[in-house]
Protein backbone atom coordinates (compact mmCIF):
# COMPACT_ATOMS: atom_id res chain seq x y z
CA UNK A 1 0.00 0.00 0.00
CA UNK A 2 1.75 3.55 -0.77
CA UNK A 3 2.10 6.23 1.50
CA UNK A 4 0.30 9.38 0.59
CA UNK A 5 2.15 11.99 2.15
CA UNK A 6 -0.09 15.76 2.14
CA UNK A 7 2.60 18.34 1.34
CA UNK A 8 2.34 22.35 2.28
CA UNK A 9 1.01 24.13 -0.48
CA UNK A 10 2.98 26.89 0.59
CA UNK A 11 5.82 24.95 0.76
CA UNK A 12 5.17 23.26 -2.68
CA UNK A 13 4.81 26.78 -4.09
CA UNK A 14 8.33 28.03 -2.72
CA UNK A 15 10.04 24.88 -3.17
CA UNK A 16 11.09 25.04 0.26
CA UNK A 17 12.04 22.10 2.34
CA UNK A 18 11.01 21.97 6.09
CA UNK A 19 10.32 19.58 8.99
CA UNK A 20 10.02 16.07 7.25
CA UNK A 21 10.95 16.72 3.95
CA UNK A 22 14.14 17.56 4.34
CA UNK A 23 16.05 14.72 3.31
CA UNK A 24 20.02 15.63 3.41
CA UNK A 25 21.94 13.11 5.91
CA UNK A 26 23.81 15.96 8.07
CA UNK A 27 22.48 19.62 8.13
CA UNK A 28 24.34 22.82 9.45
CA UNK A 29 21.82 24.27 12.11
CA UNK A 30 21.02 27.81 13.08
CA UNK A 31 18.88 28.59 15.95
CA UNK A 32 16.30 31.17 16.04
CA UNK A 33 18.66 33.30 17.18
CA UNK A 34 21.18 33.18 14.82
CA UNK A 35 23.73 30.66 16.47
CA UNK A 36 25.43 27.88 15.12
CA UNK A 37 24.44 24.58 16.60
CA UNK A 38 26.59 23.18 14.16
CA UNK A 39 26.03 19.64 12.08
CA UNK A 40 23.30 17.46 13.61
CA UNK A 41 21.33 14.91 11.56
CA UNK A 42 17.90 16.15 10.35
CA UNK A 43 16.39 14.67 13.44
CA UNK A 44 17.90 15.79 16.11
CA UNK A 45 17.67 19.45 14.50
CA UNK A 46 13.87 18.71 13.99
CA UNK A 47 13.33 17.54 17.65
CA UNK A 48 14.91 20.88 18.66
CA UNK A 49 13.21 22.87 16.68
CA UNK A 50 9.72 20.78 17.90
CA UNK A 51 10.54 21.60 21.68
CA UNK A 52 11.08 24.96 21.14
CA UNK A 53 7.47 24.97 19.09
CA UNK A 54 9.08 26.19 16.13
CA UNK A 55 9.92 24.68 12.69
CA UNK A 56 13.40 23.38 10.46
CA UNK A 57 13.36 25.19 7.50
CA UNK A 58 16.00 24.56 4.89
CA UNK A 59 17.36 27.85 3.92
CA UNK A 60 20.27 26.93 1.87
CA UNK A 61 19.93 23.88 0.13
CA UNK A 62 22.77 23.87 -2.25
CA UNK A 63 25.06 24.29 0.91
CA UNK A 64 27.66 21.34 1.95
CA UNK A 65 25.97 20.27 3.93
CA UNK A 66 22.75 22.07 3.47
CA UNK A 67 21.72 24.79 6.28
CA UNK A 68 18.82 24.37 8.20
CA UNK A 69 17.51 26.95 10.01
CA UNK A 70 15.19 27.03 13.36
CA UNK A 71 12.05 29.22 13.01
CA UNK A 72 8.52 30.10 12.75
CA UNK A 73 7.79 29.08 9.29
CA UNK A 74 4.20 30.71 8.87
CA UNK A 75 6.35 34.20 9.58
CA UNK A 76 9.28 32.84 7.21
CA UNK A 77 6.90 33.11 4.58
CA UNK A 78 4.94 36.54 5.39
CA UNK A 79 8.25 38.18 5.58
CA UNK A 80 9.39 36.48 2.37
CA UNK A 81 5.94 37.04 0.17
CA UNK A 82 6.46 41.11 1.96
CA UNK A 83 10.33 41.43 0.46
CA UNK A 84 8.93 39.96 -2.57
CA UNK A 85 6.09 42.41 -3.00
CA UNK A 86 8.23 45.15 -2.25
CA UNK A 87 10.88 44.01 -4.90
CA UNK A 88 8.09 43.71 -7.59
CA UNK A 89 6.96 47.19 -6.89
CA UNK A 90 10.86 48.71 -7.24
CA UNK A 91 10.45 46.77 -10.75
CA UNK A 92 9.11 48.40 -13.51
CA UNK A 93 6.79 47.10 -16.37
CA UNK A 94 7.39 48.23 -19.57
CA UNK A 95 3.75 47.80 -21.89
CA UNK A 96 3.97 48.05 -25.34
CA UNK A 97 0.77 49.71 -26.94
CA UNK A 98 -0.21 49.53 -30.35
CA UNK A 99 -1.07 52.40 -32.87
CA UNK A 100 -2.47 50.96 -36.09
CA UNK A 101 -2.85 52.78 -39.23
CA UNK A 102 -3.34 52.29 -42.98
CA UNK A 103 -1.86 53.43 -46.26
CA UNK A 104 -5.40 55.46 -46.95
CA UNK A 105 -5.40 56.90 -43.15
CA UNK A 106 -6.89 60.61 -43.22
CA UNK A 107 -5.36 63.58 -41.62
CA UNK A 108 -7.66 63.52 -38.94
CA UNK A 109 -7.28 59.69 -38.11
CA UNK A 110 -3.91 60.07 -38.35
CA UNK A 111 -3.24 63.56 -35.84
CA UNK A 112 -5.92 61.24 -33.07
CA UNK A 113 -3.51 58.34 -33.61
CA UNK A 114 -0.01 60.11 -33.38
CA UNK A 115 -2.01 62.06 -29.77
CA UNK A 116 -2.28 58.31 -28.94
CA UNK A 117 1.56 57.48 -29.66
CA UNK A 118 2.88 61.10 -27.93
CA UNK A 119 0.36 59.94 -24.08
CA UNK A 120 1.51 56.39 -24.55
CA UNK A 121 5.38 57.34 -24.47
CA UNK A 122 5.18 60.12 -21.97
CA UNK A 123 3.33 57.46 -19.45
CA UNK A 124 6.61 55.46 -20.28
CA UNK A 125 5.31 53.05 -22.32
CA UNK A 126 6.31 51.56 -25.84
CA UNK A 127 4.47 52.35 -29.07
CA UNK A 128 4.28 49.40 -31.77
CA UNK A 129 3.13 51.78 -34.80
CA UNK A 130 1.65 49.56 -37.13
CA UNK A 131 0.59 49.92 -41.05
CA UNK A 132 -1.45 46.64 -42.79
CA UNK A 133 -1.03 46.63 -46.67
CA UNK A 134 -4.62 45.16 -48.02
CA UNK A 135 -4.60 43.34 -51.87
CA UNK A 136 -2.83 45.98 -54.38
CA UNK A 137 -1.51 48.10 -51.71
CA UNK A 138 1.44 46.23 -51.79
CA UNK A 139 2.25 47.90 -54.43
CA UNK A 140 2.12 51.36 -52.44
CA UNK A 141 4.76 50.19 -49.91
CA UNK A 142 6.49 53.39 -50.38
CA UNK A 143 3.16 55.34 -48.68
CA UNK A 144 3.05 53.26 -45.78
CA UNK A 145 6.92 54.02 -45.06
CA UNK A 146 5.56 58.06 -45.13
CA UNK A 147 3.17 57.46 -42.85
CA UNK A 148 5.60 55.43 -40.59
CA UNK A 149 8.07 57.79 -40.71
CA UNK A 150 5.95 60.80 -40.61
CA UNK A 151 4.59 59.57 -37.01
CA UNK A 152 8.19 58.90 -36.05
CA UNK A 153 9.03 62.80 -36.88
CA UNK A 154 6.02 64.26 -35.24
CA UNK A 155 6.75 62.52 -31.93
CA UNK A 156 9.87 64.34 -32.03
CA UNK A 157 11.75 64.21 -28.74
CA UNK A 158 9.15 62.04 -26.73
CA UNK A 159 10.11 59.00 -28.01
CA UNK A 160 13.24 57.26 -29.54
CA UNK A 161 13.10 54.70 -32.34
CA UNK A 162 14.35 51.00 -31.29
CA UNK A 163 13.20 49.34 -34.36
CA UNK A 164 13.30 51.17 -37.49
CA UNK A 165 10.23 50.56 -39.80
CA UNK A 166 10.52 46.97 -41.62
CA UNK A 167 8.36 44.51 -43.64
CA UNK A 168 6.95 41.27 -41.96
CA UNK A 169 5.12 39.56 -44.05
CA UNK A 170 2.14 42.61 -45.49
CA UNK A 171 2.49 44.49 -42.20
CA UNK A 172 4.91 47.34 -41.87
CA UNK A 173 5.55 48.36 -38.17
CA UNK A 174 8.08 50.11 -36.28
CA UNK A 175 8.65 50.04 -32.41
CA UNK A 176 9.28 53.32 -30.26
CA UNK A 177 10.19 53.42 -26.70
CA UNK A 178 10.37 56.65 -24.20
CA UNK A 179 12.83 59.15 -24.38
CA UNK A 180 15.19 58.79 -21.59
CA UNK A 181 14.93 62.23 -19.72
CA UNK A 182 18.03 63.95 -19.07
CA UNK A 183 19.30 64.13 -15.13
CA UNK A 184 17.86 67.32 -13.41
CA UNK A 185 14.83 67.29 -15.95
CA UNK A 186 12.42 66.94 -13.47
CA UNK A 187 14.16 68.96 -11.11
CA UNK A 188 12.41 71.68 -9.99
CA UNK A 189 13.64 75.00 -11.64
CA UNK A 190 15.50 77.86 -9.43
CA UNK A 191 12.84 80.70 -9.09
CA UNK A 192 14.46 83.51 -11.34
CA UNK A 193 14.83 86.53 -9.10
CA UNK A 194 12.55 89.40 -9.75
CA UNK A 195 13.80 92.57 -11.38
CA UNK A 196 14.82 95.52 -8.95
CA UNK A 197 12.18 98.43 -9.40
CA UNK A 198 14.71 101.23 -10.66
CA UNK A 199 15.16 103.72 -7.96
CA UNK A 200 13.09 106.68 -7.56
CA UNK A 201 15.03 109.80 -9.51
CA UNK A 202 15.03 112.24 -6.78
CA UNK A 203 13.09 115.83 -8.31
CA UNK A 204 15.38 118.57 -8.87
CA UNK A 205 15.59 121.19 -5.92
CA UNK A 206 13.58 124.29 -6.65
CA UNK A 207 15.49 126.91 -7.57
CA UNK A 208 16.25 129.65 -4.65
CA UNK A 209 14.69 132.93 -5.34
CA UNK A 210 17.11 135.28 -4.61
CA UNK A 211 15.81 137.90 -1.97
CA UNK A 212 14.21 140.62 -3.60
CA UNK A 213 16.56 144.16 -2.36
CA UNK A 214 14.17 146.54 -0.48
CA UNK A 215 13.82 150.17 -2.45
CA UNK A 216 15.96 152.67 -0.33
CA UNK A 217 13.41 154.85 1.48
CA UNK A 218 15.67 158.04 1.83
CA UNK A 219 15.75 158.61 -1.91
CA UNK A 220 14.34 162.51 -2.49
CA UNK A 221 11.29 162.26 -4.02
CA UNK A 222 10.60 163.82 -7.46
CA UNK A 223 9.26 167.33 -7.06
CA UNK A 224 6.25 168.68 -9.04
CA UNK A 225 6.15 171.47 -10.56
Amino acid sequence: MEATIALDKRSAKSFIRTNERIRAREIRVIDENGEQLGILVPFEALKLARERGLDLVEISPNAVPPVCRIQDYGKFLYEKDKSDRAARKKQKVIVIKEVKFSVNVDEHDYQTKKNQAVRFLTEGDKVKASLRFKGRQMAHRDLGYKIVNRLIMDVGEVGIVEFMPRMEGTTLHAILAPAKKADGQNAPKPKEPKPLAPAPVAAPAAPVAAPATEQATDQPSEQTS
